[in-house]
């Protein structure tokens, strides 16, 4: 039957045995021990009672007084009477039995039969006084001697206890450790046992539970634990291989999503970016055909863009389809990717698809910035029902391919904003120019006409020495405006484009130039940098047409705010007055300074030289064109035609 007492109860009552037995040797012993120590008293007092029977005879033979005799006899009383009762402080008592008792008697009947004599002191004979006290210590000697056998007894049985003791001990020491092993140690290794059989996977692993202790309730509940691991293992690997294919079908999914990306950001045109995209993802969706429609702006009509493995006949009947003629490109605003059985569409159009063998058609809509701009068609032989991971991945697809082509789009806009901008620069800086001078140019053909026809010789010399004079600045414009159309920023660092531009001043003007550099900054964006570069050559274009300097400076300090500050030692010129080309030209270095956000001063005096400094925002940002904003607001379609013109 199992125990039911637990295992503190056990141990108490074992302990509680030991204890019991070992108060009980202990206190035996004490016993024995404290009637030895009383007997040795009473043997010592018996011996003391044999000292004073010879000094009582002493002094009986050397006839001392009475006094002395009598005080000599009230001790022999004395020893006698403590013999009799004992003295437990001592502690001295006689361990009385039978022959002790006799012997005791013995010595006091002696005793009282010789006190008498002894009293009478001087009258007795010497030789009785002798005979007297060899019969009292022949009596004492008796009866000390039977104190001795009696204490030799108990001496024995000291000696008896102190070995049952040392058995006792070690019999203690023997259940004790019978006693851990069987309710300790025995249930721990068993339980370490069935620990090890666990770790190695056997989880059938049971511990008998004999006991109702503490331990049999470890081994209860380690039973219970090693139940529960098993119930969970049995379908571990189920779970473990389910868990692991999604896991492989995430990551596939999201390599697929990775190269369809990488693909998208690295196309260059339309056609590029729609074949490879409807590739890549048939391959992904293991679709037998793919075609990627586009919408126009009112969403009535869908234009095929690219398709994959769709069949040749199919492709010339829907490159344009009419909306809600077929189930492709019948898409509502608030459309969500479906699956659509095609045998269950009676459109004529879907039954092209039955016949080539399409069972199931994936519709998936291609939106930007919640507006309905196309849509992904694919087609399957098979029945294909989507779970939520495959159609969250082709939401993002779909919505990756509609980013891109947005940023074909707003590229193709940009370059045409940017070509529109260049255009209306070259416009600008003829009509500020060149057109000038050949307006001056005809004016003094016109006097040169009159003059000839007046017959002023004078008039004539003065009118073509102006007319070549107007030629050789009309070629220096030219040659000036080139230059500005070839300066191009060259990397971060506008360092080596600035030297560059000094170094076509000094070459076309022979006037010597120099660049100083000050502090550090952050570099300055491509488009500012153009901006900057036409601003000091045509702050230089003016040193060189009007200055009539022989040094001239470029300053730069490099921070926060750039600074770029050109210095001329001129003629100078009054700023209050009216110069015209002067004044065309700041209103030109003033215009692009304006679409950088930067502004531009200047600082002349007639014979004090020419300062134009044109400091920057702290961060510059060039602005966006007339052209490209205009741009943005046309349709996708459109964009994309403009961006196939050549």
């Amino acid at each position: 039957m199992p125990s039911t007492a637990s295992l503190s109860t056990k141990l108490m009552r074992i302990g509680a045995g030991l204890l019991l037995l070992a108060l009980a040797s202990i206190g035996l012993t004490l016993w024995v021990t404290w009637q030895l120590e009383g007997g040795a008293a009473a043997v010592n007092e018996a011996g003391r009672m044999r000292m004073q029977t010879w000094r009582l005879t002493s002094a009986v033979q050397a006839q001392l007084p009475p006094e002395h005799i009598a005080a000599l006899v009230n001790q022999f009383d004395q020893s006698l009477g403590l013999l009799r009762s004992g003295d437990p402080s001592r502690p001295l008592f006689v361990p009385w039995d039978d022959q002790v008792r006799s012997e005791f008697v013995a010595v006091d009947t002696l005793w009282q039969q010789e006190r008498s004599q002894w009293m009478q002191g001087g009258r007795l004979d010497p030789v009785e006084t002798q005979r007297m006290a060899g019969e009292f210590v022949d009596a004492t000697n008796r009866f000390v001697l039977s104190i001795e056998r009696q204490l030799a007894g108990y001496t024995a049985v000291l000696n008896l206890f102190q070995f049952v003791m040392m058995a006792l001990a070690i019999l203690g020491a023997v259940i004790m450790l019978y006693t851990g092993y069987m309710y300790v140690i025995n249930p721990l290794g068993l339980l370490r046992r069935g620990l090890e059989r666990v770790e190695a996977g056997e989880f059938g692993t049971r511990v008998e539970v004999d006991t109702q202790d503490e331990f049999g309730q470890v081994a209860a509940g380690f039973n219970r634990m090693a139940a529960t691991l098993q119930s969970l293992y049995t379908g571990l690997e189920a779970k473990v291989k389910a868990k692991t294919q999604r896991i492989e079908a995430q990551r596939a999914r999201l390599e697929a999503l990775y190269e369809v990306s990488a693909f998208l950001a690295r196309a260059n045109t339309i056609e590029e970016l729609s074949s490879g995209f409807s590739q890549r993802v048939r391959a992904v969706m293991k679709a037998d055909a793919v075609a990627v429609r586009w919408s126009d702006e009112a969403n009535q009509r869908y234009l095929m863009l690219a398709s994959d493995c769709f069949p040749h006949d199919m492709q010339e009947d829907e490159r344009s389809l009419i909306a809600g003629a077929c189930a492709c490109g019948n898409l509502q605003p608030d459309a969500r990717t479906r699956v659509i059985p095609i045998h269950s569409i009676d459109a004529a159009p879907m039954k092209h698809c039955a016949r080539v063998g399409y069972q199931s058609l994936v519709s998936v809509p291609v939106r930007l910035q919640q507006r309905l701009i196309g849509e992904i068609d694919l087609f399957f032989r098979i029945d294909v029902h989507l779970s939520a991971d495959e159609t969250e991945l082709l939401d993002a697809l779909a919505s990756h391919l509609a980013s891109s082509l947005e940023g074909l789009r707003a590229e193709a806009l940009e370059r045409e904003a940017a070509v529109g901008e260049e255009r209306a620069l070259l416009a600008r800086e003829l009509h500020d120019s060149i057109a000038q001078s050949l307006s001056f140019l005809k004016i003094q053909a016109q006097l040169l006409r009159t003059a000839v026809q007046r017959q002023q010789p004078d008039k004539v010399q003065s009118t073509l020495d102006e007319l070549d004079e107007g030629l050789r600045e009309s070629i220096g414009d030219v040659r000036e405006l080139l230059v500005h159309f070839r300066t191009r920023a060259n990397g971060e660092a506008i360092d080596d484009a600035l030297q560059e531009t000094l170094q076509k001043f000094q070459h076309q003007s022979g006037v010597p130039a120099r660049l100083q550099l000050h502090g550090e900054g952050l570099p300055l964006p491509a488009d500012v940098q153009v901006q900057v570069l036409h601003v000091v050559q045509e702050a230089l274009s003016n040193v060189r047409k009007h200055a009539q300097a022989s040094h001239v400076s470029l300053e730069v300090e490099r921070g926060k705010r750039w600074r770029f500050t050109v210095r001329d030692n001129g003629v100078g010129f009054d700023t209050q007055a009216r110069h015209g080309e002067t004044h065309v030209g700041m209103k030109i270095m003033r215009e692009r300074a304006e679409s950088i956000g930067g502004t531009v001063t200047l600082r002349s005096a007639p014979q004090q030289g020419t300062t134009v400094t044109l400091e920057l925002p702290p961060h510059p940002v060039a602005g966006i064109p007339t052209g490209l904003a205009q741009a943005a607001d046309l349709s996708l379609p459109v964009a994309l035609s403009t961006a196939d013109t050549p």
